[in-house]
């Protein structure tokens, strides 16, 4: 019996079960919510493996998802193995251009569930494969598995494709070195016409390693596509693509567009006609910490050289400062050079900067640009002997496609002993005078050739081209070899010799000098054209 004037229970009213006075530490309704919270989802994370099957039924309605935003495509555009669930799915083709059955992934999944379908996730087809219905439950301890993580290279690294005449094509480019030494890859070339309706054209394609077996993680590959007419007759535009193979094997392949015309891009005079430019220079990449000063020296006088009619086109592959494009910008604006930003193929390790890469994109990118094309360094010096012009010289070489240049190397740290010098205001090839006299030694080439007969080139020379090759070139053409000195931005002049050096033979590091101021007689020519040449854009002098 309640009694008159009694206060009510410290517990609410409610007496005697211990768990319910524990509840009495919550609110009611936030407890119930957060444990139908929980149990969602578990519910959820328990159930995920099986909703392919049980909420979405293979219908195509269901099978394709939005082309913008599906979890599903991005864990396979960027996955090799992907968990749903307690299931362990393997892409084993992660590349959505790698081809086994054209653009198809195959889907192997190791769970508990028949999951045999195909599904369509954006512009692919996913196939996801069943699994095995009766796994041994028994497997063999001794059967070792192997598990590929990442690349190590590249199946193909595509620099540059251009025209290589009215009916052929060349793409230039990079490949796992690997694959050519110890596999037999090859290429298949196709051309897709633009607009509907059109039958693509498939042609031969011949690959050339033009290396020498330099290549490093990378060898350099130009596939030269030979059609047997112009895939693209009537002007209205296509896409070239490149079917790049792993092995002999034609099932498993790459295939990716390499060059596009668009309609009316197509000019065949330009392939038919006689070039503009009589000359044209292909720089080897340039790295490293490049003095502007040789850099300014070295334009300026190949640019009197080789004349109005002529190109240089340099590849900058992390070289060139800012102090050297400064140097170098005077002749961009004026249309005589053009520097070409190669920085990015410092990520695949080729020779010696990818430099058999960059002069074979050269060649085939300016192929129909110039009578001749020069392949050398920004070290060395054309010289003529004899005050003759280079025209002049090129006449007598009539016949052949391409000729060599010897080599005289000159020493990058001996000058003359002269007072009457000032030695801090001239040019690196002024001062630098002493020339290595060795005789009966192999010495070093370089070349210049005609590249509309060239399928590819080298370094050194071309092995690669139609016609003949003159290498007997000594007293018409030769080249100084300034070594050592592009990098240097102090005096280069580090080791002086009396004036009788002038008329004797100097030992020096155990190899002979003579005194030879051929190139010296030449700066002030050299120095009163880039005045003239550069007008506003003077260089400092």
């Amino acid at each position: 019996m309640k009694k008159d004037g009694a206060s009510p229970p410290a517990t609410g009213g409610v007496t005697g079960n211990p768990v319910t006075k524990f509840f009495l530490c919550f609110e009611t309704k936030p407890l119930l919510a957060t444990v139908l919270a929980l149990s969602l989802i578990m519910f959820i994370s328990t159930f995920l493996p099986y909703y392919h099957t049980a909420l979405f039924p293979p219908t195509p309605s269901r099978l394709s998802p939005p082309s913008n935003c599906t979890p599903l495509q991005t864990l396979l555009n960027n996955s090799t193995l992907l968990s749903l669930g307690s299931s362990k799915v393997q892409l084993n083709n992660p590349n959505p251009n790698t081809n086994t059955d054209m653009n198809s992934m195959v889907i192997q999944q190791n769970s508990t569930q028949d999951f045999s379908r195909t599904l369509d996730v954006g512009s692919r087809k996913v196939q996801v494969g069943n699994r095995n219905q009766n796994p041994n439950p028994n497997p063999d301890p001794n059967k070792r598995v192997f598990k590929p993580y990442g690349n190590a290279a590249a199946l193909f690294v595509t620099m540059g494709a251009y025209r290589g005449g009215v009916s052929s094509f060349t793409v230039v480019g990079l490949a796992s070195k690997p694959v050519h030494v110890f596999g037999k890859p090859w290429y298949k070339c196709e051309w897709i016409p633009a607009g509907s309706g059109s039958t693509p054209v498939r042609s031969k394609a011949v690959k050339i390693l033009p290396d020498w077996g330099y290549g490093r993680v990378y060898t350099v590959v130009v596939v030269n596509c030979e059609f047997t007419t112009n895939p693209n007759p009537h002007n209205l535009g296509g896409t070239l693509m490149l079917y790049a193979y792993y092995s002999a094997s034609p099932r498993r392949f790459e295939k990716f567009p390499v060059l596009e015309e668009s309609p009316g891009d197509y000019s065949e005079s330009k392939y038919v006609s006689p070039p503009q430019l009589d000359y044209l220079y292909c720089g080897s990449s340039l790295y490293g910490n490049l003095s502007a000063a040789r850099i300014r020296e070295w334009m300026a006088y190949h640019a009197w050289l080789f004349g109005p009619k002529s190109h240089f086109v340099f590849h900058d592959a992390g070289g060139v400062t800012d102090e050297v494009r400064a140097v170098l910008q005077p002749w961009i604006k004026l249309g005589r050079a053009t520097l070409q930003d190669i920085r990015e193929q410092e990520k695949y390790d080729g020779y010696y900067y990818n430099q058999f890469l960059v002069v074979n994109d050269c060649l085939h990118r300016y192929r129909f640009d110039a009578k001749w094309t020069f392949f050398y360094d920004v070290d060395e010096y054309i010289f003529l002997p004899d005050g003759s012009s280079l025209e002049s010289v090129i006449k007598g070489f009539d016949g052949v496609s391409q000729f060599t240049i010897e080599q005289n190397p000159m020493s990058s740290k001996l000058c003359l002993n002269d007072s009457t010098q000032d030695y801090s205001r001239q040019w690196g090839f002024e001062k630098l005078a002493f020339r290595d006299s060795r005789i009966k030694i192999r010495r070093d080439r370089k070349y210049a050739i005609q590249a509309r007969k060239a399928r590819a080139t080298g370094v050194h020379m071309s092995e690669n081209v139609v016609g003949k090759t003159l290498h007997n070139t000594e007293s018409k053409i030769r080249y100084y070899h300034y070594h050592n000195t592009i990098q240097v931005k102090e005096e280069p002049c580090r080791v002086f010799l009396p004036p009788s050096a002038k008329t004797s033979v100097n030992l020096f590091e155990k190899l002979p000098y003579v005194y030879d101021d051929n190139m010296k007689k030449r700066a002030d020519i050299i120095k009163q054209f880039e005045r003239q040449t550069l007008g506003t854009y003077q260089q400092p002098s």
